[in-house]
């Protein structure tokens, strides 16, 4: 019985189906992007609003309540900064072993780290139905993420 075709070269051999991928055992391809889900980066929402609240607190606090304005200009500045440094990450997505890149992969600009960040306000004042749908879009993109041109993706 041959094994090849002598006109073209393909196996004439039957090869058994692949077996179904389990959950547990489906390996992952060099190079592939894994993007990061709905509760990972929950949680790393909430280790930042920690930071900043017991950083704004201090400093509120310390300055016998002048610090006040701080606690609006302290959320957009400390993630726009940490989003578009090196990390690529806040303290709660580094945490959390994710990063927020562009499309392709690359560092995001501070303007494009403070778009994205303005824009969760439109995620949240949306009963934060923004936040929610990045649980059920194929790259976990919160509409925020949409807006500004990102996914976050796990490192």
């Amino acid at each position: 019985m041959a094994r090849f075709c002598q006109g073209c070269g393909s196996s004439l051999q039957v090869q058994p189906p692949p077996p179904p991928p389990s959950a547990q055992s489906v390996p992952t391809p060099a190079g592939a992007v894994i993007y990061a889900g709905f509760w990972e980066r929950f949680l790393a929402i909430v280790i930042d609003a920690i930071i900043l609240a017991v950083g704004t607190g201090i400093i509120s606090a310390g300055t016998f309540g002048a610090g006040i304005v701080l606690s609006f200009f302290a959320p957009w500045i400390y993630e726009a900064f940490m989003l578009s440094s090196e990390w690529q990450a806040t303290v709660g997505k580094r945490v959390m072993s994710i990063v927020v890149t562009d499309l392709n992969g690359k560092r995001i600009t501070f303007a494009r780290a403070t778009g994205r960040h303005f824009a969760k306000y439109i995620s949240a004042f949306l009963l934060f139905i923004g936040f929610i749908i990045a649980a059920f879009t194929a790259k976990k993109q919160a509409l925020h993420d949409m807006i500004a041109e990102t996914l976050v993706v796990k490192r």
